[in-house]
């Protein structure tokens, strides 16, 4: 007689129709010292990048420039959230060797609706090619000396239009696509950063530094008091910034994508998404894999631990506070206290105001910046979306797996090609930083959303000895609600 079923005896993480987890040993993580942790991390620097071009280059100085800089406050607890966030999709990966998307997609009801559910919410929040089109500002000033205003909307279309398909081009070449965004950011990183923070030593003064380091507190030093909320603050825009401190939204999740990718954990044995030109043909596993929490596995995920602790506190936090704060106070500096500089040159507003102090020269290399800034988190978060759709059609859908003859990146560039056609689209039907804004306030539904589905999984799908501690759950809890309470008050402003 065959042995019954019952729902106990049925693994937890196939209870919504993915196959089961394998079991195997947790690889060995490794053991950098010095600048050797230069080597090991990658993806925090990655997703420290988008964060640059989006909320530090234009929402920050957007919000700061018309209202001040008490409201930094809200970029810190952002921050602070948003980067226990990242190391809990970590954990999953780490685990699991899958990108957490797939963890979502293991809940009930089903592993289809979850999938969809995510799919549409990254379309929503990132199918918006809004980086490629305020970049078209700063390029456009670049070559014209002046800020793009309603007459030249034609000419920043068909840049920005350029700008997108210079992001594709690039995303087609390497051996692995999340290495050569690694590298890129790298230099992003450093040539930005290292940037404002010259500017910041020679052209900030002592009082404006200081205005910034007492703004994470939302005290107003210009008027002597604190200011969480000031009078007048545009909802819509303060929901943006919220939302696109740090990174944002699905960009925080495909954090575990490129975790994946870059080998981290259990991420060794699943295999990576290779480029079309220049990459060999992986295997990319489809389940994931789970380890005991024996002695020496657990001595092994100590260590995985310190290295995404690296990752993520000492590259993200530490970068997103400092990209943060550095452009406030350069662009405050620069730009009268109640400016609205919302509109198509927004990219090229810094640029500008920095030419009557400081030469055309400089103000030519600080619309340089910002293209290079807006272009590549275009491509960090073309790149973003299509992993994670193409990662959860791997996961979900035997018949794309078997698509031709199993080749991931068949499916990698058709939907690369779908999200295209459709960011063509999407440049025509509105100015580009109001499709930024719309991008940043979806980040916040999905934070909502996600931290809950992220507690859970985290909770109930992974064994005992790899869930996270209480004060993780709390955090998780507290970050549903932040957000929560800036998405209504967000949308209750657009919609008043």
């Amino acid at each position: 007689m065959a042995a019954s079923v019952t729902p106990q005896s049925i693994p937890v993480e196939t209870r919504s129709g993915l196959g089961p987890w394998t079991r195997a040993d947790l690889p060995v993580p490794p053991a950098p010292r010095g600048l050797g942790w230069l080597a090991v991390v990658g993806p925090g620097v990655i997703v420290l990048g988008m964060s640059i071009g989006s909320g530090e280059f234009l929402l920050g100085p957007a919000t700061f420039v018309r209202h001040g800089l008490s409201l930094l406050w809200v970029v810190g607890i952002a921050v602070l959230l948003q980067a226990i966030f990242n190391t809990e999709v970590m954990r999953y990966t780490l685990a699991t060797g899958e990108p957490v998307f797939s963890g979502f997609m293991r809940t009930r009801p089903s592993s289809t609706l979850w999938a969809w559910v995510y799919v549409v919410l990254y379309f929503l929040q990132v199918g918006w090619p809004a980086w490629a089109g305020t970049a078209a500002g700063a390029i456009f000033f670049l070559f014209t000396r002046r800020l793009a205003v309603a007459a030249d909307a034609g000419v920043i279309y068909y840049i920005g239009f350029g700008t997108f398909l210079l992001c594709v081009a690039m995303l087609s070449v390497g051996r692995r696509i999340e290495r050569t965004l690694e590298l890129l950011n790298w230099v992003l990183v450093v040539a930005i950063l290292g940037s404002f923070l010259v500017l910041a030593v020679l052209y900030v003064p002592a009082g404006t530094w200081a205005g910034g380091v007492l703004g994470l507190g939302g005290f107003d030093l210009a008027r002597g008091t604190f200011e969480f909320f000031p009078v007048g603050t545009d909802l819509f825009l303060l929901g943006a910034l919220v939302a696109y401190s740090g990174a944002g939204g699905v960009a925080n999740i495909v954090l575990s994508n490129w975790a994946r990718d870059r080998g981290y954990g259990m991420g060794e044995r699943a295999g990576y998404i290779p480029a079309a030109v220049g990459g060999e043909r992986v295997a990319l596993a489809h389940c994931g894999f789970i380890f005991a929490g024996d002695a020496e596995g657990m001595r092994r995920w100590r260590g995985w631990w310190r290295v995404i602790s690296a990752d993520q506190w000492g590259v993200f936090f530490s970068g997103a506070i400092l990209g943060m704060i550095l452009p406030a106070i350069i662009y405050v500096t620069f730009l009268p206290r109640g400016a609205d500089i919302q509109g198509l040159g927004i990219s090229a507003a810094l640029a500008q105001g920095i030419s009557g102090a400081a030469g055309a020269l400089v103000g030519g290399v600080i619309a340089f910046l910002g293209a290079w800034i807006l272009f590549k988190t275009q491509l960090d978060q073309l790149e973003g979306m299509t992993r994670a759709i193409t990662d959860m059609l791997w996961t979900g859908s035997g018949r794309v797996r078997r698509w031709r003859g199993g080749d991931v990146r068949a499916v990698y560039y058709c939907v690369l090609a779908i999200a295209v056609v459709w960011g063509v689209v999407a440049l025509r039907l509105a100015q580009p930083f109001l499709l930024l804004q719309i991008s940043a306030n979806m980040a916040g539904v999905v934070f909502v959303i996600a931290s809950v589905h992220l507690l859970y999984i985290n909770t109930r799908l992974l064994p005992e000895h790899v869930r996270p501690p209480m004060w993780r759950r709390a955090a998780l809890v507290a970050m549903a609600l932040f957000y929560g309470f800036f998405v209504v008050k967000s949308f209750g402003a657009l919609l008043g």
